[in-house]
């Protein structure tokens, strides 16, 4: 039976931490301020955009969700982003993805401070991480970095498959994990929609990262005994024995999985806590930055 990589308890530590640290700054009247930005009605998103704000309240930053309709334009959008850009008391910006057709996202991204970009989106943040001099390493893979490290696992030499090469999961996720840093110095493999046999890669594994998007598609049959297995997914599928009538699983098939791996995460409560932890993280250090830059 695997060993469990608690998120939500690597979370509250990470939280914790980050609440001490924002009440030495209040002690200088400084106040760690994220901008979110909400585009549309997505349900999912709504949630996502709240629980973000709520935490940011618990551990004392102050946060602002900007709500913006749908047929919003480009140009308009820009232009909110620029005016949160020149705010002093806005320190990290993000803008909730999915987006409405029109938003050209990149365009989008390259508008935002880098030194506000808490999401690392930004191409230039996208390029620092890529060189091993990140400003803001992207929140979900930093997210799974951190939660190894909280359980004293390394990367060190060991292979590891990402399945999934997302520009917020899997490519960044496979570019920390080559740096010579001390937790991770691994040997990376990213299969996508054009590997022709994914277990070929998985069974070989030490660590088989999913980031796919297609529920419980990892089996058991797909990794080798005691890999390490980290969940990035979260899928809602029907269930009429369920309260609401649906369950959330994550990309993996816990059940069969749990049994063969050594450390596996669960959904929820895995990456999803770890991922909003280290927008915090990034967000506390974004006022950090600022505050030495203006001093």
């Amino acid at each position: 039976m695997a060993n469990l990589l608690d998120g939500k308890k690597a979370a509250d530590e990470v939280k914790a931490e980050l609440k001490n640290e924002i009440e030495e700054l209040k002690e200088d009247n400084i106040i760690p301020g994220l901008a979110a930005v909400l585009v549309g009605e997505n349900p999912a998103s709504k949630i996502y955009v709240n629980s973000k704000a709520k935490q940011c309240k618990k551990i004392g930053i102050h946060s602002e969700v900007i709500c913006r309709p749908d047929d919003i334009s480009h140009d308009d959008l820009i232009r909110l982003v620029v005016d949160l850009n020149k705010r002093d008391d806005i320190h990290g910006i993000l803008v909730q993805e999915p987006l409405p057709q029109q938003i050209n996202k990149l365009d989008l991204n390259l508008q935002i401070n880098p030194y506000k970009d808490v999401d690392g989106f930004h191409p230039e943040n996208l390029g620092r991480i890529l060189i091993g001099e990140p400003l803001f390493l992207t929140c979900t893979p930093y997210g799974i970095l951190e939660l190894l490290r909280r359980n004293d696992i390394s990367l060190n030499g060991k292979d590891v498959v990402i399945l999934g090469r997302s520009n917020i999961v899997g490519k960044p996720l496979a570019a920390m994990i080559m740096q010579k840093w001390p937790e991770t110095n691994g040997t990376v493999t990213v299969c996508h929609t054009g590997t022709k046999d994914i277990s070929k890669h998985t069974k070989k594994a030490d660590v088989v990262v999913c980031a796919m998007g297609i529920a419980e598609y990892l089996k058991d049959y797909m990794i080798k005994d005691d890999a390490i297995v980290i969940d990035v997914g979260i899928n809602r599928i029907d269930d009429p024995e369920a309260d609401k009538g649906y369950r959330l699983v994550g990309d993996v098939d816990f059940e069969s999985c749990e049994k063969k791996c050594s450390w596996i995460t669960p959904v929820p409560g895995g990456v999803g806590p770890m991922t909003i932890a280290m927008l915090l993280y990034n967000t506390v250090k974004a006022c950090k930055l600022i505050k030495r830059i203006t001093d």
